[in-house]
């Protein structure tokens, strides 16, 4: 493991980054490249996520520093339908993470060899690939006040992540695409 990054960038702005190196593997017919947008930080959803009692939420920016290492080896799931999470459906694996501004972005692999079915959708030619966001799932999230219309995450650990439409996901500024390998 790489561990924790942390460094400075231009007007003091800090990014964080956590990844794990998999050695290249030339022509690796199984593993797919990914990167994406998984959620947008201090910023309130636009939809109530599954799981959140119909309250859209706020994952704040200290919440997701303090869990970014949890997401590092978390797997990547999909519905058939690309409308919400599969947990069954693991299809890839989280390798990396970072904060960059308000965006938490993740790369890491899908499996394409076991998951042929899903290039057509996230990356094949004829695919409308610009409308693919993320979704992240999560345990032990802490709350700041239940009773507030908008719930403020103060702390929680990551548990996965799902490719779907944008338009079904709680964040539609997230994102989804193929790395070139």
């Amino acid at each position: 493991m790489d561990g924790l990054m942390q460094c400075r960038g231009v007007r003091g702005f800090a990014m964080r980054a956590m990844a794990v190196e998999f050695p290249e593997v030339a022509g690796h017919p199984n593993r797919l490249p990914f990167e994406g947008c998984l959620t947008l930080l201090d910023v309130p959803s636009d939809k109530a996520p599954s799981g959140a009692r119909g309250h859209r939420v706020i994952l704040t920016r200290a919440a997701a520093e303090a869990a970014l290492p949890s997401l590092l080896g978390m797997a990547v799931d999909y519905k058939a339908e690309w409308d919400g999470h599969d947990a069954r459906q693991k299809c890839g694996i989280i390798a990396s993470a970072h904060i960059e501004g308000k965006k938490l972005l993740v790369s890491g692999y899908l499996y394409l060899r076991d998951f042929p079915e899903m290039l057509p959708r996230v990356g094949g030619l004829a695919a409308g690939a610009d409308d693919m966001g993320m979704s992240y799932e999560l345990a032990e999230a802490h709350v700041a006040d239940m009773r507030a219309p908008v719930w403020t995450l103060t702390r929680a650990t990551f548990t996965g992540a799902a490719i779907l439409l944008r338009e079904k996901a709680a964040y539609r500024g997230t994102s989804f695409r193929l790395r070139k390998k």
